[in-house]
């Protein structure tokens, strides 16, 4: 019985919200992290690098197998699969595993280790979660050539035929796809975070997991009793059943509350005053715009186009992209889509191209439109195919990390050589296209009045604003609890850029995680943000929660939140005003 043993709680990362009650099942990853290094004879280092190409060979076909059987539900996330086949024959691990066994004559498993230590390296360094979670698949793919080299046999998960809780050290895309949803309830990891592929398919599938708890496989034990909730990032073991029968309560509460506000998302986020709110979609995939439609979309307010250009021998051309923007353009139309121009730096680019010296700092360094400056041919490429794109849907530019009006000069003459160049071809674009920029460095903030007078709207991207406002690193577990969105000095921020918005007439629009939450809505709305954009599993909730406040109230907050001098002064205001109706709607939960 669950009540003999103690009940202890771990902490993670919400991989996907909700909750679930079960056994523990155990996926066994041992066998490939320590690996002994021998050394071989010059004449026997082609069997050794055939060896190595033999166990690519193999691994690369389970993966094929893998996609060839994929269930229908995970249809829209063949890409990611697709996309780690491609790192089967990635230069950074195959050319230099090759040379390094020639070079030191050392076994292909160890030869291979060292090379996937130094991209391990150099994707730690990078800021993004996002761009930061694409190194995980690399890990993921050498594990699995390592795996074919030593002969370890891994487990399958399409063949579990319990009705269980995953416990892992991670799980790959590939493992991740080959969950049985009538068998798996939800999955906890020793690694991972919100923008790893895995978070991703976990939030398709709308299961419960909790991800990022560090030492979860060495604290469950094969059948175990637990809670995952997934809302919270907690994992309950042994739970007493007190707290079992707390949970039940919550899973059948959440399961009910998140059954109708999905079927109420398709009608406007209309406050109770009569204010209605554009409420959006972030994605990274365009198999994402699914999802967004599913759950009440009423457009993309963030297209990340980072993912077409990472892990990658070379840069995507114009018609590959143009095809992937016609394609959401389209299938979103005539609802808007805004592309954000790249967002990357070098090193995030092109494992294959990284620059002489490594940067100290990436996130203060080469990226975004910075990198598009140093780059211009491949900015145009993208811009081009962007115009293009345009004449099939309701398309907007955004261009991101801005932080002086010539940067900004600089994109807008880009984006005129791109339609000069079409018109000579005489190339449809929509003319009227609108252009915006990301707001989050706080020099943008500073000299918004100059930076109104060229663009059609602003979009708040609050995770890079906060970080660089506040002086952190928000990948930094240390300075974790620093990351405060309703900080003074951020409100005043958007106070700031809601009042050039009046002066100049323009709209405002906010990207960051900071629009999914609820309880920072009434001071959004207070403030009249045009539009808000987030994941689209938040978009219910929130459209939801919009039509039960009014603007007029909000507003009225507005006047007290600037009077606060800390967080906490404002977060105990919200939920003074608004506390009932936040825990009414399952926001918090006792």
């Amino acid at each position: 019985m669950s009540t003999l043993k103690k009940e202890t709680k771990l902490y993670g990362i919400c991989g996907s919200p909700g909750f679930c009650i079960g056994k523990a099942y155990l996926v066994d990853k041992e066998g490939v992290d320590v690996i002994e290094k021998y050394y071989i004879r010059e004449n026997d280092v082609a069997s050794e690098i055939n060896r190595f190409k033999l166990a690519v060979q193999n691994s690369a076909g389970e993966l094929a197998k893998i996609i060839k059987n994929i269930p229908e539900e995970f249809q829209e996330n063949t890409h990611i699969l697709e996309a780690q086949m491609a790192l089967y024959k990635d230069k950074m691990l195959y050319d230099k595993t090759i040379n390094l066994i020639e070079k030191e004559c050392v076994n292909a498993e160890w030869a291979l280790k060292k090379i996937i230590e130094k991209a391990k390296a150099m994707f730690e360094s990078i800021s993004d979660p996002y761009l930061k979670g694409r190194g995980a698949d690399i890990v993921h793919i050498s594990d699995k050539i390592i795996q074919n080299l030593v002969g370890f046999k891994n487990e399958n998960i399409s063949e579990i035929n319990k009705r269980v809780i995953l416990i892992a050290k991670d799980l790959s895309p590939a493992e991740t796809s080959q969950i049985q949803l009538e068998r798996i309830k939800g999955f906890v990891t020793d690694l991972g975070g919100k923008a790893s592929h895995t978070g991703i398919i976990a939030r398709s599938l709308g299961i419960p997991a909790v991800i990022g708890i560090e030492n979860a496989t060495k604290e469950i034990k094969n059948d175990d009793i637990i809670i995952v909730d997934g809302k919270s990032g907690t994992v309950i073991i042994n739970p007493s059943d007190e707290t079992i029968i707390k949970y039940e309560r919550l899973n059948l509460k959440y399961t009910k509350y998140q059954a109708v506000i999905t079927r109420k998302s398709y009608i406007p986020a209309k406050t109770k005053d009569g204010h209605i709110f554009k409420i959006m979609g972030n994605i990274e995939l365009p198999e994402e715009i699914v999802s967004v439609l599913d759950h009440g979309g009423d457009g993309i307010g963030l297209y990340r186009t980072e993912f077409l250009y990472l892990s990658r021998k070379d840069f995507p051309d114009e018609d590959e992209l143009f095809e992937q923007y016609k394609d959401v353009a389209e299938l979103m139309s005539p609802k808007p889509v805004t592309i954000r121009t790249l967002d990357i730096n070098g090193d995030k680019a092109l494992i294959h191209h990284l620059p002489e010296q490594k940067e100290i700092n990436p996130a203060l360094g080469l990226r975004a439109i910075r990198f598009c400056y140093k780059k211009p041919k491949i900015f145009l490429t993208q811009l081009k195919a962007i115009l293009r794109a345009s004449a099939y849907g309701n398309i907007r530019i955004l261009f991101p990390m801005i932080s002086n009006y010539n940067e900004l000069v600089f994109a807008k003459q880009s984006l005129n050589d791109a339609k000069k160049s079409l018109k000579v071809f005489n190339i449809d674009y929509d003319k009227n296209i609108k252009i915006g920029i990301m707001i989050e460095v706080p020099s943008a903030v500073i000299i918004a009045e100059h930076l109104a007078d060229l663009v059609d709207f602003f979009s708040i991207g609050t995770n890079d604003l906060i970080q660089y406002s506040l002086a952190i690193d928000r990948g930094n577990s240390e300075v974790a609890y620093l990351f405060e969105p309703l900080h003074p000095a951020i409100i005043k921020m958007l106070t700031h850029i809601t009042d050039i918005r009046k002066k100049k007439k323009i709209e405002v629009h906010m990207c960051g995680e900071m629009a999914a939450d609820p309880i920072n809505l009434p001071i959004l709305l207070g403030l009249n943000f045009d539009e808000l954009s987030m994941s689209p599993q938040s978009i219910p909730i929130i459209k939801n929660y919009i039509t039960q406040l009014s603007v007029k109230k909000a507003k009225r907050l507005i006047d007290k939140v600037l009077q606060k001098k800390t967080s906490e002064d404002i977060k105990e205001l919200i939920m003074k005003e608004y506390g009932n109706l936040l825990t009414t709607n399952g926001i918090f939960n006792d």
